[in-house]
């Protein structure tokens, strides 16, 4: 029963509808990954006091909600009660995206942890840096610096390199080698606002003592930002480690199907910075979601966001069957005689195997009737140099028949590139050089196909290097007009 008048009603309504999803909460954090992956804090109770009892998460495509009356919307656009008022800023069905990764990405620890969903992997980041990098009122003149592993995605490096150091002229720190916690150390100073690292990498699988870099940065009050794309909460998740915040490219595995484009900014609460204000540091990803975000527009669509919840239900599933054929075709590409270098973190004889091994672990494993212990696996992405060079990675790369030549990752299908042309071109040569990624290096996304049918185009693929090749033509260029004409490419 109400006991109260005018916007304090509202706040009295908040708070019993507040208490029963503490209490939805609660009863999710006890289940294991699988559970919270399919159902999130979309509760029986969720469904039958806000969706007419709706079993699977509806997608609110409506771009504003209304209000009862003017009290109710002064208490929601004042933040006093929960609102959605506007899909730039929120949507119920963002929420319960939202919700979801929130509750998988701090899975098995005791950390409480939010979500802001947006637009795409590359305004994740955005939105994730961005507050860090404001002029200080207290310091106005300060030269603002960040530290981060130069081994990152091409459009990571491009945001970095162009859009904030030449662009806006801050101090963009490269940690080459990541593995070397005294290069971390010697970077961060009293001017360092945050710590970036990407691991694994992409496309190069770089990978570093997370633990140690965080107590690292932490120690000197920095907040570490970690992009756990390639991993994503399967095998890591770096809030249950200390890290502060996490960033998703959700297009990639977690919308495996690849129908859907997201990203998410994942954070713990009260991270550790000496820069921001008391909000910001509180509740970052709420922070974001309400103020910067809300403003700038980055914020998700609730088409992409229920075409991502729906992959997330059986994403670890998915990981794994990935993972386990990558091992299979990273094997076979290792013992390969048209291949000088495989990078893949499963096999034993990467340098830095130990060190991701101590890290990524397959969820709940233990718990899995298939496996019921601890299980290591190294994810879907690998990259291997073609012995003879660009010209014969080129020729290798246009033989391949089942596997597509896509700038993508994470899909249910097998998709190559090569970075030094595609992901990382403007990157330059000598970011390449740098982040090392030669130009005969493919970068191979293993899905969810046979293994043995993966290995048998890679093979066959391999096999044509020094001979002709066989190519499928678009239709447009085909002079027979049969759609997909084969033709023979000259030497």
């Amino acid at each position: 029963m109400l006991t109260q008048t005018g916007v304090e009603r509202y706040k009295e309504l908040a708070a019993q509808s507040a208490e029963r999803r503490a209490a939805d909460m609660a009863a999710i954090k006890q289940c294991r990954f699988d559970t919270i992956a399919v159902h999130g804090l979309y509760s029986m109770n969720e469904a039958l006091n806000f969706n007419q009892g709706s079993i699977i998460e509806p997608m609110y495509m409506s771009s504003s909600q209304t209000y009862r009356d003017s009290d109710e919307m002064e208490a929601a656009l004042s933040y006093q009660i929960p609102t959605w008022c506007y899909s730039r800023i929120g949507n119920p069905s963002m929420y319960y995206f939202e919700q979801t990764l929130a509750l998988l990405e701090g899975y098995g620890a005791d950390v409480e942890t939010s979500c802001c969903a947006t637009s795409s992997g590359m305004a994740a980041i955005a939105s994730a840096t961005d507050p860090f990098l404001t002029v200080d009122p207290a310091n106005p003149t300060q030269k603002i610096n960040f530290v981060t592993t130069c081994q990152v995605y091409g459009g990571t490096f491009q945001q970095f390199s162009e859009r904030k150091m030449k662009e806006r002229g801050i101090d963009v720190r490269w940690v080459v080698n990541s593995d070397d916690l005294a290069e971390w150390e010697s970077k961060i100073d009293e001017n360092t606002r945050f710590v970036y690292g990407e691991l694994p990498s992409n496309p190069g699988q770089a990978f570093f003592d997370l633990d140690a870099v965080i107590k690292l940065a932490h120690s000197k009050g920095v907040p570490v930002i970690i992009d756990n794309t390639v991993g994503t909460p399967v095998l890591m998740r770096p809030l249950a480690r200390g890290a502060d915040i996490v960033i998703q490219s959700v297009t990639k595995t977690l919308t495996s199907s690849g129908f859907g484009i997201a990203g998410a900014v994942i954070s713990r609460k009260n991270i550790t910075s000496n820069f921001g204000t008391d909000g910001m540091k509180a509740d970052f990803a709420m922070y974001l979601k309400t103020l910067p975000n809300r403003d700038n527009g980055q914020n998700l669509s609730p088409m992409n966001c229920i075409l991502s919840l729906n992959d997330m239900r059986t994403v670890r599933s998915k990981v794994d069957m990935f993972s386990r054929n990558s091992m299979k075709v990273a094997r076979f590409l290792s013992d390969h005689p048209g291949v000088d270098e495989v990078n893949y973190l499963g096999l034993e004889d990467n340098p830095l195997h130990e060190l991701a091994s101590r890290y990524l672990w397959l969820a709940d494993a233990e718990h899995d009737e298939m496996y019921g212990k601890p299980v290591n696996r190294y994810g879907h992405l690998l990259s291997f140099n073609v012995a003879g060079g660009t010209p014969a990675a080129r020729q290798m790369f246009d033989g391949l028949q089942r596997i597509w030549r896509a700038t993508d990752l994470g899909r249910v299908k097998s998709v190559a590139c090569i970075p030094a042309i595609s992901t990382h071109s403007q990157q330059g040569e000598e970011g390449r050089q740098m982040a090392a990624i030669p130009p005969n290096m493919i970068r191979l996304c293993v899905g969810g196909e046979h293994a043995d049918d993966v290995i048998a185009d890679l093979d066959q693929a391999l096999g044509q290097v020094g001979g002709k090749v066989s190519v499928q033509v678009p239709y447009e260029y085909s002079t027979g007009g049969a759609s997909g004409a084969s033709v023979v490419e000259p030497e």
